[in-house]
C-alpha cells in the first residue's frame, strides 16, 4: 500500500532554519542543525510512482523536538499520525485502528527524521554536497552512507535561511515531495506533543 509505504520513508517529518540570504546551501544547513532545537508548522506532500500515475496528494502539521522526539500528523485525505518519544516510533493508522512501533534508533538511520529530529552528526550517516540552485532555491544533497537505507537520495532547499522544501528519492523509483509551511522555529512545546498510548482496541504490530 503506497500510503503505508510512504509512511515509512516518512517517519517523521518536519523542519525549519535559521539563516543569512547570502548563505550557501551547506552553510544554511549547518545553521538550521545548530540553532533549531525545536519547530512546529504544516506541510503538504506529494508522492509521484515511478510508472508515472498522477500524483497522490496529502497535507498535515508537525512538530519535533531535537533529538528524537517528533510528531508528524496526516490530516488530508486520510488521518494518520506518526510520535517519536525518544525511544520508540509509533505509528497509527486511524481508519485501520492499526498501531506499528519500532525503536527510535532502528526506524531513523538514514532518513529524514535523522536530519530533522535526529542530533547534528548528518556526516556520519550521509554525504553532503551543494546540489546548486533551482526552482528558487538552494540545495543540499544528503545520500545516506548505510547500504540498507531506505532511500537512494534526500535533497533539501533553502531560501533565505528557511528549509522550504525536501524531496526524497527512495530505492524503488518513488519520489516524495515535501513542501514545508507556516514554520514557527524554537517554540516551547507541550511534552504531551511526543507521547503515545494504543487507542483501545488497536492492533499493536512491533517491538
Amino acid at each position: 500500500m503506497v500510503r503505508t509505504h510512504s509512511l515509512r520513508l516518512l517517519a517523521a517529518a518536519l523542519l525549519f532554519a535559521a539563516g543569512t540570504v547570502q548563505a550557501d546551501s551547506l552553510a544554511q544547513l549547518k545553521q538550521f542543525m545548530d540553532g533549531t532545537r525545536s519547530a512546529r508548522g504544516s506541510f503538504t506532500q506529494q508522492v509521484f510512482s515511478k510508472s508515472g500515475r498522477k500524483p497522490q496528494q496529502a497535507s498535515g502539521t508537525f512538530a519535533f523536538s531535537r533529538p528524537g522526539k517528533f510528531r508528524w500528523v496526516y490530516e488530508k485525505p486520510y488521518a494518520q499520525l506518526l510520535v517519536g518519544d525518544g525511544s520508540k516510533l509509533w505509528a497509527w493508522d486511524q481508519e485501520l485502528n492499526q498501531v506499528t512501533t519500532k525503536k527510535l534508533g532502528q526506524a531513523l538511520g538514514s532518513t529524514p527524521a535523522a536530519i530533522l529530529a535526529g542530533d547534528n552528526a548528518l556526516e556520519k550517516n550521509f554525504t553532503l554536497k551543494d546540489d546548486g540552485a533551482a526552482d528558487g532555491l538552494e540545495w543540499v544533497e544528503a545520500r545516506p552512507k548505510a547500504d540498507d537505507s531506505s532511500f537512494e537520495r534526500i535533497r533539501m532547499g533553502f531560501s533565505g535561511g528557511q528549509l522550504k522544501a525536501m524531496v526524497l528519492h527512495d530505492n524503488f523509483g518513488q519520489t516524495t515531495s515535501l513542501n514545508f509551511l507556516q514554520m514557527e522555529r524554537n517554540p516551547s512545546l507541550d511534552g504531551g506533543l511526543f507521547r503515545f498510548v494504543p487507542p483501545k482496541g488497536a492492533d499493536v504490530v512491533g517491538d
